[in-house]
């Protein structure tokens, strides 16, 4: 039997990594009193991503793994991100432009509630 020990790693490394998961869980929740924007869906989703990625390299070791597990469990979601990034891209008039042809709407609808209103401008797609 070998005597050889496996790699250890000080307990004040998972401490840190946990307050930091702490300090970013606290940044994510502070953003449910942001107001409904973009900012807040970026943010939300940049914290979840950080946190994500903590936990990942330190508690589940992938940061100590050589490169190519580390690619092999990385790239496929990368891959799958961008693939669906791209359908999103490329659906995006298509869904619009179905959905008026099939509910017969305007295109371009007016801005105010008010149609008799002259001072209503079409809304840009």
């Amino acid at each position: 039997m070998s005597s050889e020990v496996g790699q250890q790693h000080p307990l004040s490394l998972y401490f840190w990594i946990w307050g930091l998961l702490f300090v970013v869980s606290a940044g994510s929740y502070f953003t449910d009193f942001m107001e409904a924007g973009y900012l807040r869906w970026t943010l939300i989703l940049t914290f979840m991503l950080v946190k994500a990625g903590y936990i990942v390299a330190i508690f589940m070791h992938l940061k100590w793994e050589r490169w190519a597990l580390i690619y092999a469990l990385l790239l496929p979601p990368g891959a799958l991100l961008v693939l669906m990034g791209l359908m999103a891209w490329e659906s995006w008039d298509y869904t619009w432009l179905s959905r008026v042809v099939y509910f017969g709407e305007d295109p371009y609808p007016l801005r105010c509630p008010d149609a008799a209103n002259p001072n209503c401008v079409p809304m840009a797609h």
